[in-house]
């Protein structure tokens, strides 16, 4: 086994994982501690260290609101402890291999946490990686800076540093995928063979990451998780990139609520101090979030870079939750429901024929999942260009038990790709972790090849999952029983996918 492995700034030793077949890497880092004058810049090299650092547990996590306080379902789910180590000095990595030597070259998972680029850490339980590492993958969890700390805008940073002057959590996750391309190898990993992935903010983030030019070369397949969000009837802010002005006015909000004047003041500010006069000015609408379009790192809308073919095409794997980000058009009844329709739909009576448009729930009539209309829309453009890449689509939708009855909520899902519901508390049955290993050998199958078709850990043939494509609407849905295939039907979330398609390439 690899105990010990050689970095770019010097060794490092891991630990024998649950597995001792697998060794576990906590807290390496890969990029200069963001601290002081470090704060609001992109990420610095490394210094070197002499001997052997021991890497046994995970760093602290990122600046944020402290987890484990409260009683939501994301509290009781996993961020159960309030104690956990927290800090600025936070770009730290972990790998999980089961490479008995340097020259394997195993696949390599890089993982982008979610959390609305306000919350969340690599530490998180149901991000262990050692059941990926059983099928030889090498597990990579990549942290990153968040909230006013890992995006803010301020216009004192744009005229000072136009190179780097914003976008920093996100120039984090670059710079983890890129010490992994030049070191994962002394971990057994193949650096030419590299899947980057994300739930949620992860999952928007992946999607960021491949739009970016400058990362040409460091991947070769990508897997979104519920974060490919496009909601159909009603603007939501947090999906629309802004401009380095716009969000610059944020802050100019923050450091005045701060009380200084220049950057350089900022600097020298108690992080603790910055985090909570954030997170008032979070709590009234000033949020600090990755879709900024700065003309370096991000110069445009991922999704439409997506569709349009501009992004870093290679093969992806996404989908959602059943029950996560629905949309509806807010109408106080059925005329004004139609007549809605008939102003904005490209084929009222199509759209008014569909199944489910004239029911009212919570969020409207015609009620659809986000994330469900945006994955199928970008695989629909993906479909569209010349020599297409691969795209898989796949829907979370088994029972979740539990005395809240929580149907398929957002994220949920991560304990079945990861293969961790042995941590988790819902009282899961065998057929629930017969899922769970079903869906975490799809994954890994996709990691290895691009494909998530093969075989499982047990050596049975899974069910075939064919493309989602323009002429062939194939889905996956993992349900109660498992994983069955189906051609999409003629339903409300196909109609509104074509439509978006339709508009954010230019066909209508």
């Amino acid at each position: 086994m690899i105990r010990t492995a050689n970095t770019e700034n010097g060794q490092v030793r891991g630990l024998p994982a649950a597995d001792p077949r697998i060794t576990s890497f906590k807290g390496v880092p890969f990029a200069a501690p963001p601290v002081g004058d470090l704060r609001w810049r992109a990420p610095q090299p490394c210094k070197n260290w002499d001997g052997i650092r021991d890497c046994f547990e995970f760093a602290p996590i990122p600046v944020q609101d402290t987890p484990g306080i409260g009683d939501d379902v994301y509290c009781r789910e996993w961020h159960v402890d309030p104690q956990i180590p927290m800090g600025e000095d936070c770009l730290y990595l972990n790998i999980w291999t089961n490479a008995k030597s340097t020259d394997e070259k195993l696949p390599v998972l890089v993982w982008y946490f979610g959390g609305g680029f306000q919350w969340g850490y690599t530490a998180e339980m149901e991000f262990d990686g050692e059941r990926l590492a059983r099928r030889g993958i090498v597990v990579v969890t990549v942290a990153y800076r968040l909230g006013a700390f890992g995006f803010l805008c301020h216009p004192q940073l744009t005229a000072e540093q136009p190179d780097d002057p914003t976008n920093f959590g996100a120039l984090d996750q670059q710079a983890g995928l890129r010490w992994v391309k030049r070191n994962i190898a002394n971990f057994g990993g193949d650096p030419d063979n590299i899947t980057i992935a994300g739930q949620s903010a992860g999952g928007g983030s992946v999607m960021a990451q491949m739009a970016c030019k400058a990362n040409e070369g460091y991947f070769n397949k990508a897997a979104v998780f519920s974060g490919m969000i496009t909601f159909p009837y009603n603007i939501d802010d947090f999906f629309i990139p802004q401009s380095l002005e716009q969000a610059g006015k944020k802050g100019v909000e923050l450091f005045d609520a701060l009380g200084v004047k220049t950057v350089e003041e900022a600097r020298k500010l108690d992080a603790d101090f910055i985090r909570r006069t954030y997170s008032d000015l979070r709590n009234k609408g000033r949020m600090f979030f990755a879709i900024v379009k700065d003309d370096l790192f991000n110069d445009g809308d991922p999704m439409e870079a997506f569709v349009k073919g501009t992004r870093n095409r290679v093969p992806v794997f996404a989908g959602n939750t059943s029950n996560e980000f629905f949309d509806g058009i807010r109408a106080d009844n059925k005329e004004e429901l139609e007549k809605c329709a008939r102003a904005n739909a490209s084929d009222p009576e199509k759209f008014l024929s569909l199944d489910g448009v004239y029911e009212k729930s919570g969020c409207g009539y015609a009620a659809v999942c986000a994330p469900e209309v945006g994955v199928k829309a970008a695989f629909l453009g993906e479909s569209r260009l010349p020599s297409p890449q691969d795209c898989y689509y796949y829907r979370f939708d088994p029972d979740i038990p539990g005395e809240d009855d929580p149907g398929t909520f957002h994220s949920c899902d991560l304990w079945f790709f990861f293969e961790t519901i042995a941590k988790c508390t819902r009282p899961y049955t065998g057929r629930h972790y017969d899922i769970a290993r079903q869906m975490c050998d799809y994954w890994a199958n996709f990691i290895k090849t691009g494909d998530p078709n093969g075989y499982d850990l047990c050596g049975n043939k899974l069910p075939e999952w064919k493309r989602y494509t323009e002429s062939d609407r194939n889905e996956m849905v993992f349900t109660s029983e498992g994983a069955k295939a189906q051609t999409e039907g003629d339903t409300l979330a196909a109609y509104l996918a074509n439509e978006t398609a339709d508009k954010i390439g230019g066909t209508k």
